[in-house]
């Protein structure tokens, strides 16, 4: 999970590359099953040893959801155990036992019927469920994908994950902070008939971000990939891909804007948050932002 700065989050996600090689380990030898049942324990181990986290789901829970404390307290179990299912279930999925699982559309072929068109798009995403699970649909289009991606995770982890997975294909384009060179390569990409894809819930710094509210208080939001896409003027799409019982995974689209008409950033904003609150009101156990998001 991503460690929280006193700012709010710092691109880095915490564990190490342990943890990691040990679920691949345990997911190959001994089984999925086995190592949903390992993840119990580690649940049990980060609730007090990531107090930060913890305070961040609480307060989630309590001021978002409206649990009351007993609700909250069972609620914060299963927050950090479907986080672990789905980091599992990306290492299971990559690895080849996608066919261990299913897989349900929402609104698939008007994605698909976007994605032939031709034209660039941005896909916003966010810190929900396990984008990652749609990896093996993407198929020949996966080659076109370009995922705009904050350059701080530890190089060993991303090696131990590497090793493990099948390659799918899409590009990552590492970000550290709005730069030239960056905003050139997405661009290219876009004016290619490529898709780039971007979190719509994570920021570094607090001079380039829009407030919007969520879940009925002011959050800031990452300006960067609403001001693009209202500039370009590109069709955008939101996708989600959304764990649910049974070893299931649910994805969904949803087409926030065309392309075909001048959109302010704002009102793109406006757009992809109520989208993300129907999510959340539908999964609430699957938001994975480990800190204070509406500070």
């Amino acid at each position: 999970m991503e460690s929280a700065s006193p700012a709010g989050w710092n691109g880095k996600s915490r564990g190490g590359g342990f943890g990691y090689a040990f679920f691949v380990l345990l997911i190959r030898y001994v089984g999925i099953r086995a190592a949903y049942a390992f993840l119990a324990l580690v649940v049990v181990y980060f609730i007090p040893c990531a107090p930060r986290a913890t305070a961040a789901v609480w307060s989630y829970c309590r001021r978002r959801l409206g649990y009351g404390p007993l609700r909250a307290a069972a609620a914060l179990f299963r927050h950090y155990y479907r986080f672990g299912q789905t980091l599992i279930d990306k290492v299971a999925i990559g690895g080849g036992a996608a066919g261990r699982y299913r897989f349900l559309f929402d609104n698939y072929d008007d994605f698909i019927a976007l994605l032939e068109s031709g034209c660039g798009v941005v896909v916003l995403g966010a810190h929900v469920g396990c984008w990652q699970a749609g990896a093996h649909f993407f198929g020949k289009y996966g080659r076109k994908i370009n995922i705009v991606m904050y350059d701080a995770e530890y190089e060993r982890i991303r090696r131990v994950v590497e090793r493990n997975t099948e390659e799918c294909g899409y590009k990552v384009i590492p970000i550290n902070g709005p730069t030239l060179d960056t905003m050139l390569r997405i661009k290219v990409a876009l004016n290619g008939g490529e898709y780039v894809c971007f979190q719509g819930d994570r920021y570094l710094s607090p001079r380039h971000t829009l407030r919007h509210r969520l879940l009925g208080c002011e959050a800031s939001f990452p300006e960067g990939p609403f001001r693009l896409a209202s500039k370009l003027q590109v069709p955008v799409v939101v996708y989600y891909a959304m764990r649910e019982r049974g070893r299931r995974y649910r994805f969904h689209f949803e087409l926030l804007a065309r392309g075909d008409e001048r959109i302010k950033s704002a009102e793109l904003l406006d757009r992809y948050a109520a989208s993300l609150e129907r999510i959340l009101h539908r999964y609430p156990e699957q938001w994975f932002n480990f800190y204070d998001f509406w500070k």
